[in-house]
C-alpha cells in the first residue's frame, strides 16, 4: 500500500485490458507504441515487471511495464512505460511504482536498470535526477524516428538513457528523500557549456510593455520572454559543467517551433559532445526560465 494505493503485478485479461485503456487516455486513442496485453503477459513470464497503482475503488490509476534482458553480458531491465492517471499525478504515485520495480527487480538479482526520456523535458528530468538518483552517460540521437505524440512532434526524438544503479547508496537515499541534488545558488560557479542567450535591455522593456498594456496580441504567439540558447562552448575540461535547458519546453514550442528545433539542436551538440569524453550528467537544476543539467567527469564503470 502506497498513498492509499496498492500496487501489486496486473493480473487477468480485464486488467491488462485495463492498463491498455490507461495509455491511451494518457497518451491518445489508437496511440501506436501502445503495448497490448499479450505483450505484457509474456514479458510477465520472463521476468519483466507489468504492475499497476490501484485505488481503494479499484480503478487503475497508473501502471509500470518493463522488460529483462541481457546488455553487455549483464542481466539487466529496460523500464518501457509509465503512466499515472490525470489528476493525480505529483502526488508520489509515480515514484512509488518505480520504487515498486525496483525492490521485485533487486529481489531477482538485477541491479542495472534502463529507460529513455527526452533531455529537453525538464520536469521529467527533475523527477528521475532528483527524486530517484538516476546518473546519465547515453544520448540517443532521433531513437524512436517520427512519432505521433504532440509532445515531440517537429523536435524529434533525441533520448537521454538513463542509468539507475538500484544498489547504490545514491539511489537509496533519494529514493528515502534523505538526499537531494545543489540548488541554483550552489552551481553558480560551475563553467557553462551551453547557456542562455543573452537578453538586451531594449528587449526586455519591450516584452514588459507588451505584457501591461492589456492588448491581447495579434498573429503567431511572441517570442519575448522566452529563453534562447546561446552558443555551444565545446572546449572546456573543468570537473564539473552545466549545460542550460528550457524551463518549459513546452512553452517554447507553442511560441516558436523554430527556437524549441535550435534548443534541440544546441543541447544535442552540447552533450552527445561531453558524454563521449567521458563525463555524466548528474543533476538537474531547476530555474525560473531555464534549468541546468550538471555533468561531472565519470569516475565509476
Amino acid at each position: 500500500m502506497s498513498g492509499g494505493h496498492t500496487i501489486r503485478p496486473l493480473a487477468g485479461p480485464e486488467e491488462l485490458k485495463a492498463c491498455v485503456a490507461l495509455q491511451e487516455e494518457t497518451w491518445g486513442v489508437g496511440f501506436s507504441e501502445r503495448v497490448p496485453p499479450a505483450l505484457l503477459k509474456v514479458a510477465q513470464m520472463l521476468g519483466g515487471v507489468a504492475a499497476g497503482a490501484w485505488s481503494a475503488d479499484g480503478t487503475l490509476d497508473g501502471f509500470v511495464f518493463g522488460m529483462t534482458g541481457v546488455r553487455d553480458g549483464e542481466v539487466v531491465h529496460w523500464s518501457d512505460m509509465l503512466a499515472v492517471r490525470r489528476g493525480i499525478r505529483d502526488q508520489g504515485v509515480g515514484t512509488s511504482l518505480k520504487a515498486y520495480q525496483r525492490q521485485v527487480l533487486l529481489e531477482r538479482g538485477v541491479r542495472r536498470m534502463f529507460w529513455t526520456f527526452d533531455p529537453l523535458q525538464a520536469r521529467n528530468a527533475h523527477i528521475n535526477f532528483t527524486k530517484l538518483g538516476i546518473v546519465v552517460r547515453e544520448y540517443v540521437h532521433d531513437m524512436y524516428g517520427e512519432t505521433d505524440s504532440p509532445l515531440h512532434r517537429g523536435i524529434g526524438t533525441d533520448r537521454f538513457v538513463a542509468l539507475w544503479l538500484m544498489d547504490s547508496e545514491r539511489v537509496a537515499a533519494r529514493l528515502a528523500g534523505g538526499e537531494r541534488g545543489p540548488g541554483r545558488g550552489e552551481v553558480r560557479g560551475v563553467p557553462v557549456a551551453l547557456g542562455e542567450a543573452e537578453v538586451s535591455p531594449a528587449g526586455q522593456e519591450g516584452a514588459g510593455a507588451a505584457r501591461s498594456s492589456g492588448a491581447r496580441a495579434q498573429g503567431p504567439p511572441p517570442t519575448r520572454g522566452i529563453p534562447r540558447p546561446g552558443a555551444p562552448v565545446l572546449g572546456l575540461s573543468d570537473a564539473r559543467l552545466r549545460v542550460a535547458i528550457p524551463a518549459d519546453v513546452s512553452r517554447v514550442m507553442a511560441a516558436s517551433m523554430d527556437l524549441a528545433v535550435a534548443w534541440r539542436k544546441a543541447t544535442r551538440s552540447v552533450l552527445t559532445h561531453y558524454l563521449e569524453r567521458g563525463y555524466e550528467v548528474r543533476e538537474l537544476v531547476r530555474g525560473e526560465r531555464t534549468s541546468d543539467y550538471l555533468l561531472e567527469e565519470r569516475s565509476t564503470p
